[in-house]
């Protein structure tokens, strides 16, 4: 038994420079497999656009209540004290944004500068830039900044070409929490949850409406960030989420695409969005109340109860007691559908409605009219 341990052993030791040979090429070629099966196109979509995310921090003047008079908030101590309850207070704000042109245009929510003083931006390599404001729009709380770079930016794009599929893996970037200052951008993965949703709480004057849902983790100081495909295409801005807690649930919110590329496109151009349309329209919603009242088989759409002469409206034949109930193709159940609907539109644009007449479908041409 002995000898034939020794012989095993010196076998080994006789062949073994060939085995290993042979079992190192095996690991070579595993770990080549490996360190390839790891490139994903995620990965290579955040490799993509990271370098084109930023970091944005704000300064503004707020007028915040003193706390001293939480105590004795009386009007005889204010006139005694000569002294108002509020004060002058500097505060900082941190968000996310993205370049979307070699010449320094970042794009981020309203909501992230809000009325800054000062802008920051904040680069992945590490350097930082003063920004100014091009302009924002409140109703789809969307921002463009401009930095003056001395050499080009990596830049993405908007993907206005196709529309997000429900299910698609997409990558949110940002800097959550603002946590990492001048640093790569943390991303997040998940799918498109749900598009066309809307969020029924307006607030500040916005309009969150028809936005791409996603549970990739969006946090606070992710607003502004690219929400992204797997083919590292922007489909939408991060903005909002729904959450308890102030973290992540898994409800995130982005505005798609094709509406966030034409307000951006028109601050560029403008420095605003031009909100003075006109159609000359009074509408409300219709209740079942008022869908019995007309002899509907159904609720929802918008009745024209008053109309101005002379207006759009009356060039293009409305008439009161007509219902509308689509737009562009897309269907109207309440006045708030309605506004939000146009919205998306600017004078001068020519709108496909269609409307029940008597109970009978019809097709309407409305050219939307500018408000003087």
């Amino acid at each position: 038994m002995r000898v034939r341990i020794l012989l095993v052993v010196f076998a080994m030791s006789v062949v073994g420079p060939a085995g290993v040979v042979a079992q190192n090429a095996r690991s070579t070629s595993d770990t080549v497999e490996v360190a390839q099966s790891r490139r994903t196109a995620i990965t290579r979509a955040v490799q993509a656009v990271s370098p084109s995310v930023v970091t944005i921090n704000v300064e503004e003047t707020k007028r915040v209540r003193d706390p001293r008079f939480d105590a004795y908030d009386d009007a005889y101590v204010r006139y005694f004290l000569r002294q108002s309850p509020y004060r002058e207070e500097r505060v900082q704000g941190t968000g996310s944004g993205f370049i979307v042109s070699p010449d320094g245009y970042v794009v981020t929510n309203e909501h992230v500068i809000g009325a800054a003083d000062e802008i920051e931006v904040l680069f992945p390599d590490g350097r930082s830039m003063p920004a100014t404001r091009v302009g924002s729009d409140e109703a789809t709380d969307l921002a463009v900044l401009k930095v003056d770079p001395k050499e080009a930016l990596p830049y993405v794009e908007f993907d206005t070409t196709s529309s997000p599929i429900v299910g698609e893996w997409v990558i949110a970037f940002g800097n959550p929490f603002g946590l990492f200052e001048a640093s790569q951008p943390s991303v997040s993965v998940g799918v498109v949850s749900a598009t066309g949703r809307d969020l029924r709480a307006e607030s500040d004057g916005r309009l969150y409406r028809d936005m791409i849902q996603t549970d990739a983790a969006v946090n606070q100081g992710n607003s502004g960030g690219p929400l992204v495909n797997a083919e590292g295409k922007v489909i939408g801005v991060n903005t909002a989420i729904y959450s308890e807690s102030g973290g992540s649930i898994g409800l995130g919110f982005a505005v798609p695409a094709k509406r966030a590329a034409r307000i951006v496109s028109e601050i560029r151009d403008r420095g605003a969005v031009d909100r003075s349309y006109y159609t000359g329209l009074a509408t409300v919603s219709v209740t079942p109340r008022i869908a019995r009242a007309l002899n509907l088989k159904r609720s929802g759409g918008v009745l024209v109860h008053d109309f101005d002469f002379g207006s759009p409206a009356a060039a293009a034949g409305l008439q009161i007691y007509d219902v509308i109930t689509e737009i562009e193709g897309t269907p109207i159940e309440t006045r708030e559908d309605y506004i939000a609907r146009i919205y998306d539109f600017r004078p001068g644009d020519t709108l496909r409605m269609r409307v029940l007449r008597d109970g009978e479908p019809r097709e309407i041409q409305l050219t939307i009219g500018r408000r003087e």
